[in-house]
C-alpha cells in the first residue's frame, strides 16, 4: 500500500475525530467538541513529535489554530534535541485568502510556510510579506510537489490536521502512510455539516483493507490506528508507529 514517490517525501501522518456517523463538525457557527482532555493530551504528544505540522486555509480561516505543543515538558524535550519548541506550521491555498492576523501567523516563535498555487502566488506573497515563506506548489496545488519541497528542507514526519478536502486529498492520491481516528460517542445527523472525507476513489475498498493497527478507549472516545502504507510497521501497541527508527511517545 506504499504510495507514490514515497522516498522523496515525509511520512505522512493523518488525524481526525469524528461522531459516530462520521461528521468533523456540526452546521452551527461554535466549533463542535469531538475530543476530551485525554485525547487532546495524545494529540500534543504526536504533534510533538513531529517536524511539521499541516492543514488547509479553510481551516485556517475557521478555526483560526495555533498549532503548537501545549506541554511544556513536551517542549522543553524538543528544544533539548535542538528542535524548536513546536514543529513548522504548514498550509496549502489555492486562492491566497490567508488572514496575515491569523494566529497560524503571529502566535509562537516556529517556522511558517504556506504551499500557494501558481496563480495566486503573488498575491498570497504580497498579502503574507515575511509571515510565511510561500512556495509555488504548482496550478492546482500538487501535494506530491509540496513534499518533496518539506522533504528537502529535511522535514521527516508530517501530521495532517485537516479539514476534511486536506484530508480527502491526500488519502485519494495514496500520499498518507498512518491514520488516527477517534470517533466520540454521540451523532451529528445534519447533512449540512462536513464528513471526514467526501466522495472519492480510494486505495483503500472492500478488496484491499487498510491494516488496524491500535484500537483503543481513551475516556469516552475511541482511537483506531490505522496503517495505510508499508511504512507503517507493526510495533507495541505503546508506540507510534514511524518510519526508520526514532522513538516515540504516545
Amino acid at each position: 500500500m506504499t504510495g507514490p514517490a514515497t522516498a522523496q517525501r515525509p511520512y505522512v501522518l493523518l488525524s481526525c475525530a469524528t461522531s459516530i456517523d462520521g461528521y468533523i463538525d456540526d452546521a452551527t457557527e461554535e466549533r463542535l467538541l469531538l475530543s476530551n482532555d485525554a485525547d487532546l493530551d495524545r494529540v500534543d504528544a504526536v504533534r510533538a513529535d513531529c517536524d511539521a505540522i499541516l492543514v488547509g486555509a479553510g481551516t485556517v480561516r475557521r478555526d483560526d489554530p495555533r498549532l503548537l505543543v501545549r506541554c511544556d515538558r513536551r517542549r522543553a524535550e524538543r528544544v533539548a534535541r535542538g528542535l524548536p519548541e513546536s514543529p513548522t506550521r504548514v498550509t496549502l491555498t489555492g486562492c491566497g485568502d490567508l488572514d496575515p492576523t491569523a494566529r497560524f501567523f503571529t502566535v509562537g516563535d516556529t517556522d511558517r510556510i504556506v504551499y500557494s498555487a501558481s496563480g495566486a502566488l503573488e498575491k498570497t506573497r504580497h498579502r503574507l510579506g515575511d509571515l510565511a515563506t510561500v512556495v509555488d506548489a504548482g496550478d492546482p496545488v500538487d501535494l506530491s510537489r509540496a513534499l518533496a519541497d518539506l522533504a528537502d528542507r529535511g522535514i521527516q514526519r508530517l501530521l495532517v490536521e485537516g479539514g476534511a478536502v486536506v484530508h480527502g486529498q491526500f488519502l485519494a492520491a495514496g500520499l498518507a502512510d498512518e491514520l488516527h481516528l477517534v470517533v466520540a460517542p454521540f451523532f451529528v445527523g445534519d447533512r449540512r455539516a462536513p464528513r471526514f472525507v467526501g466522495d472519492g476513489r480510494f486505495p483503500w475498498h472492500p478488496g484491499r483493507r487498510a491494516r488496524v493497527m491500535e484500537a483503543r478507549q481513551i475516556g469516552d472516545v475511541v482511537l483506531t490506528r490505522y496503517a495505510l502504507s508499508e511504512r507503517c510497521q507493526r510495533g507495541d501497541r505503546s508506540l507510534i508507529c514511524r518510519p526508520g527508527s526514532r522513538g516515540a511517545n504516545s
